[in-house]
């Protein structure tokens, strides 16, 4: 347990940032997963309409660095070009 107020108030803020970041990281892979049943669901016009809120989401997250900038884009990389397959 630490002792000193700087040490005390730091494990706060992590604590409250670390439930921050898996609520966000929770919702991202909820809409990715909805986008991927779209998919093998053959909604192509839905899956088209969608796939930007899958990207708003991964950007957000990357600008708040919950997740890397390079983990954003290689996931819209691989999202889009699936949605290109199935077209």
């Amino acid at each position: 347990m630490p002792r000193r107020r700087t040490s005390l108030k730091s494990n706060r803020v992590n604590k409250r940032k670390h439930t921050r970041n898996l609520k966000v990281k929770g919702q991202l892979k909820k809409t990715i997963k909805k986008f991927q049943e779209l998919l093998t669901g053959k909604n192509i016009s839905e899956a088209k309409t969608f796939i930007s809120k899958v990207f708003s989401q991964l950007d957000k997250a990357a600008k708040k660095n919950i997740i890397h900038p390079a983990t954003a884009n290689r996931r819209k990389s691989r999202l889009a070009r699936r949605l290109g397959k199935t077209t």
